[in-house]
């Protein structure tokens, strides 16, 4: 007999179950039916919640976090540095709670990875052209949040600097 742990997703909450695989039924060699049976909280999150009101609690923390790491990663995307890396540690904090999130984490890993994949297959022109057109597309976000943020104009202060 052997046991295995598998983790559920039960209407956005975790569920613990544990699965008996029992071995032939003597009849005809055909294997009986698993059991299934609620196993005990596994982890510290499901130690809190188990707790009365811990799992709202647990919810709004890890909600409160996430969101903040999403929002933090996405301002500092436009900026040389670990936009997008924060971006996606906010998704997966929110993917310990929110069935939507974990649905997003998976989509977002799925889309990134093919992208890359795509890129890696195309020869050094392709992949020159992308690079080039990636920087543009940073140069003229850094742009145009300093000018609509600090009045800065780039162009302006690059203009005088060379003239």
């Amino acid at each position: 007999m052997r046991a295995r742990l598998s983790i559920l997703w039960a209407g956005g909450d975790r569920v613990a179950m544990t699965e008996n695989a029992l071995g032939g039924d003597g009849e005809g060699g055909e294997a009986a039916a698993a059991t299934r049976q609620a196993a005990e909280p596994v982890g510290w999150l499901d130690r809190i919640r188990a707790r009365p009101g811990g799992s709202l609690t647990l919810k709004i923390i890890v909600g409160v976090l996430g969101a903040a790491l999403v929002v933090a990663g996405l301002i500092m995307v436009p900026f040389p540095g670990p936009g997008w890396l924060v971006v996606f540690a906010g998704l997966a904090v929110l993917a310990t709670e929110f069935a939507w999130a974990h649905r997003l984490l998976g989509f977002a890993k799925r889309t990134v990875t093919a992208a890359t994949g795509w890129l890696k297959r195309q020869n050094w022109f392709v992949r020159i052209v992308a690079a080039l057109l990636t920087a543009a597309l940073a140069a003229a976000i850094v742009w145009i949040s300093l000018k609509l943020t600090l009045g800065i104009d780039l162009i302006e202060q690059a203009g005088r600097l060379l003239g």
